[in-house]
């Protein structure tokens, strides 16, 4: 069974977690996977990864239990193509507004008769040609989130759920946001209604739905709405809040720094 969907599965009541891999770091990932996240989402629509990189990311967490994602620059059947046979098994689509884009992006997962993806000999995804069932059995083995990010996507969760191939929605709120017109503003009560919203209805089609945010009481938010998986900001993100706050921790009051010597401290 694919790996996303086993997390699914076997997470009960407590949403799995991940984190977005955004920094393009092989370490960085690597890192996150023995961190104990339990999903990381590669992400080559807004992230600076190239094929080779995506390739060297997949490596880099297979060692450990963090089960990779890989997000697609946009719906196009090349690059699905181009990742699955770098041997990505759970891709995310960005920016599905429609059954018929839904369905397009579940076509490029899949090997004729139930989709287009072109067939390929050798590749890392049939591990180079030992995994001899490969083009038969590949598309039992592929899942597919797709991502809402606007109302008008909204309108058409049940028709886009309903997809045969869609196994899980993704919304994301930062876009989400903007659509409605208060772009960046997470907490905002109508944004918070909308995203409680979505789950419910998710839960009603039976529909698996996750999200991410990088505010942990939004997160929580979510969570009690009924999200089914949830991603905690990512890598840089966190890095970045880390760094930020083990530097204001250190600095005076006056926001100097703060140097201890022989035991003591001075300004510096």
């Amino acid at each position: 069974m694919n790996p996303f969907r086993q997390l699914l599965l076997r997470a009960g009541r407590t949403p799995p977690l991940g984190t977005w891999l955004l920094s393009g770091s092989t370490l960085l990932a690597e890192a996150a996977g023995y961190a104990g996240f339990d999903f990381g989402i590669i992400d080559m629509e807004h992230g600076p990864l190239d094929m080779a990189e995506a390739v060297q990311l997949l490596q880099a967490v297979a060692s450990t239990r963090m089960v990779p994602m890989l997000r697609v620059p946009w719906n196009d059947t090349v690059a699905i193509k181009r990742v699955l046979d770098a041997g990505a098994t759970t891709l995310v689509v960005p920016f599905v507004q429609s059954a018929a884009q839904a369905a397009a992006a579940v076509a490029a997962t899949r090997y004729p008769p139930q989709g287009v993806r072109g067939m390929v000999g050798m590749s890392r995804a049939s591990r180079f040609g030992t995994q001899a069932d490969y083009l038969v059995s590949a598309n039992r083995g592929i899942a597919l989130v797709v991502q809402i990010e606007t109302e008008a996507a909204v309108a058409e969760l049940p028709a886009i759920a309903a997809v045969d191939g869609v196994d899980a929605i993704f919304v994301g709120p930062a876009d989400l946001s903007a659509s409605m017109g208060l772009t960046g503003q997470l907490r905002h009560p109508r944004v918070i209604e909308a995203m409680v919203e979505i789950a419910r209805r998710c839960r009603a089609i039976g529909k698996p739905v996750g999200s991410v945010g990088s505010d942990l009481e939004v997160l929580a938010q979510y969570r009690a709405a009924g999200y089914d998986f949830l991603a905690i900001d990512s890598d840089l993100g966190l890095f970045m809040q880390g760094a930020q706050q083990a530097i204001s921790a250190l600095r005076g009051r006056d926001g100097e720094h703060v140097h201890r010597i022989d035991g003591g401290t001075r300004e510096a």
